[in-house]
């Protein structure tokens, strides 16, 4: 049944919106009893973040102002479309990147399907960022689109900034991507590091059903997480 129930709801979307790209929140809005009724959890977050990353990815790309074909490309590798919804996905892309507007309101809605899973919203903002350098950089009014999500998504300028230094390129802080604290302890620093690690490695996303390309873009986290260790460990001579 649940199957059946998720098929349409990417059609229902494309009718709720289908008078404007700016009733993009609202229909998000009136998605979420729709998406509230699948009895599966699992179903209900997946369907959430199908709804997520179509909006935000067709947004994120028209921030800067141009949706470039590598951005579009970028967004049809992270997301996988269901067998038949192609027309729908498609529709609700389309409609949804002519403008920016109404994204505040519908990053709101976002983190509402999502009240207590800011991992799953951390992955969201590393797929749009993911989404805004496809084209080789990362724009300045793409980085504020990007800034403003995630403040909208419950992250603070400091854990924005520990994102963000994982995605833009040129010397960086290993503390800032880290998120630690340089008066810590070298046990406490092992501790932490050992923990993100378990947190963030990517076996973690297969059981949440996301594409492959979240796969990659959790191995990339990762790495970069494993590099800022080795350059702390090496400055402080951790073994």
């Amino acid at each position: 049944m649940d199957a059946e129930r998720t098929m349409g709801l990417l059609s229902r979307l494309g009718d709720l919106i289908s008078g404007s790209a700016a009733a993009v929140g609202n229909a998000v809005a009136g998605m979420r009893g729709l998406v509230a009724g699948l009895s599966s959890r699992d179903t209900r977050k997946q369907v959430a973040f199908t709804i997520a990353m179509v909006a935000l990815s067709a947004k994120m790309a028209k921030a800067d102002g141009v949706v470039s074909p590598p951005e579009i490309d970028a967004f049809c590798r992270i997301f996988t479309i269901p067998l038949g919804e192609e027309r729908n996905v498609s529709r609700v892309y389309n409609l949804a990147k002519s403008d920016i507007a109404g994204f505040e309101s519908y990053a709101r809605d976002v983190r509402e399907l999502f009240p207590d899973d800011p991992t799953m919203l951390e992955e969201i903002v590393d797929g749009l960022f993911h989404i805004a350098k496809a084209d080789g950089a990362v724009h300045e009014r793409e980085l504020a689109f990007l800034a403003r999500v995630a403040e909208l998504f419950g992250f603070s300028a400091e854990e924005f900034a520990r994102i963000s230094a994982r995605h833009i390129g040129g010397e960086t802080d290993p503390y800032l991507i880290l998120g630690a604290d340089r008066t810590w302890d070298n046990a406490t620093l092992k501790r932490h590091y050992r923990r993100l690690v378990v947190e963030n490695h990517p076996d973690r996303l297969v059981g949440h059903g996301l594409p492959q390309e979240f796969i990659k873009i959790a191995t990339d986290r990762l790495a970069a997480i494993n590099a800022a260790w080795d350059d702390v460990a090496r400055q402080r001579k951790i073994a």
